[in-house]
């Protein structure tokens, strides 16, 4: 577990993260203090040279394996997707290449690489080359061949992001109208990355909330509708972490198969940080990305604070990202005696316990449902940090309110600790009717 990091602290590990070269990370659960945290940086092999998978015969970022119910993305996006060597679902066809020389790109267009597009994300000083292989090349090899071609820069799939514990959230997002923003408001605290949501529904009506489509116009979606009245939700007896506070949310879905990808995260943060958020909140789960690690480093370097659920594929899964990244703060579900929820990540990013089951959370149509998952206790931490006015100091103030629970002291099970119990509302009380 992370104990608590200096300002300066958090630059310097920004900062490292940024300007590290190439490297594939492999972690494993239990630990804690802060020097689980630096290993994260330092202690690393160089990209392409980890782990050998037997079955693609290829060398590949990450040796964390898909969880199974992933390949339900896959099946059911007719094409738009496509696995790679351990399973994770990425975006067919498409390599993303970070720091291309104009030597290197010379080199990959005589190869028989095309470029897909170009991403230029200012705010956060980083750009990127989508590329999509020569044909009829298996896309591993072509990323193999890339990271040959051009030793110098950083290559990797266009991973997807899946919502903590929901195998199909996008691969059938609900049916949902175009969205516009119900408010172009001013500086906002928080910033939610997921699907859009439903701004007209009752605990999100007194929150001004402006929402931007990064996979297209965004989309309402029961997910992210859930999580975002949990962060600033207010309804009678049901409150989120920051009550009625302004939120800025980015919708990497829009509804299509092939929405939550790496590029569409990374320029989500970057809109973030041209809004000026000082905490974003991401309930979704995925492998190592270096597209996705430079541009969080590069959003906390800019005084970001990332709250990302730590995942519910049981307390031996290895950790997922982006909450096992340096500085991110991990949130792990307790149940309604605030027990660990069975599927629960555990580990040594995990920072902070909340209420994630046996609670009530907005749903479609102005309707109550009721949520189980870590996707729905990060934003009650992210809620409570920006409530304290974010930064380091906000996420000290919550700490210090933390009730220390199982090991004495911080532990892989409960972080520093459980936040946020009174925030959990029975379903009851709310009628509610349905599950997510």
């Amino acid at each position: 577990m992370r104990s608590p990091i200096p300002i300066a602290g958090w630059i310097a590990i920004a900062a490292m993260a940024v300007a590290a070269p190439a490297v594939a990370q492999i972690a494993l659960p239990g630990g804690g203090g802060l020097a689980q945290v630096l290993p994260r940086v330092t202690d690393r092999l160089p990209l392409g040279e980890g782990r050998l998978d037997g079955l693609a015969g290829e060398l590949i970022d990450t040796a964390l394996k898909a969880p199974e119910r992933l390949g339900r993305l896959v099946r059911q996006s007719r094409g738009a997707l496509q696995a790679d060597p351990e399973g994770w679902p990425v975006v067919s066809d498409e390599i993303v290449v970070v720091g291309l020389s104009d030597a290197a790109r010379a080199r990959a267009f005589s190869a028989g690489f095309t470029v897909v597009r170009e991403d230029r994300l200012e705010a956060l000083n980083l750009s990127s080359v989508v590329f999509a292989p020569p044909r009829r090349q298996p896309l591993h090899r072509a990323l193999r061949r890339l990271r040959e071609i051009a030793p110098g820069a950083e290559a990797t799939l266009n991973h997807v992001y899946a919502p903590a514990g929901m195998a199909t959230a996008t691969a059938n997002p609900p049916a949902a109208p175009l969205l516009t923003s119900t408010a172009q408001s001013g500086i906002a605290r928080l910033g939610l990355i997921d699907t859009g949501v439903e701004a007209t529904h009752p605990a999100l009506a007194g929150s001004s909330i402006e929402q931007r489509g990064f996979a297209g116009p965004a989309r309402m979606g029961s997910h992210g509708t859930a999580v975002a009245s949990l962060m600033v939700g207010r309804f009678g007896a049901f409150r989120g972490g920051d009550p009625g506070a302004a939120l800025k949310i980015a919708d990497i879905y829009g509804g299509r198969p092939a929405g939550g990808s790496s590029t569409a995260l990374a320029e989500a943060l970057a809109w973030m940080v041209e809004q000026r958020v000082l905490v974003v909140n991401v309930s979704l789960v995925g492998p190592r990305n270096i597209l996705v690690e430079r541009a969080v480093a590069a959003a906390q370097l800019r005084g970001v604070i990332v709250v990302a659920a730590a995942g519910n594929d049981g307390p031996a899964a290895p950790p997922l990202y982006p909450a096992a990244y340096p500085g991110v703060i991990g949130v792990t579900g307790l149940g309604g005696r605030d027990r660990p929820l069975p599927e629960a990540a555990r580990g040594s990013q995990v920072d902070f316990a909340a209420p994630g089951a046996d609670m009530a959370a907005a749903g479609a149509a102005g309707s109550w449902i009721t949520v189980r998952g870590t996707s729905f206790a990060s934003p009650l931490v992210a809620g409570l940090i920006a409530h304290e006015g974010g930064g380091v100091a906000g996420v000290e103030i919550v700490a210090r309110s933390a009730r220390d629970l199982g090991t004495p002291g911080t532990d892989p099970v409960y972080g520093r600790g459980m936040v946020a119990g009174d925030r959990r509302v029975a379903p009851a009380a709310m009628g509610a009717r349905g599950r997510l």
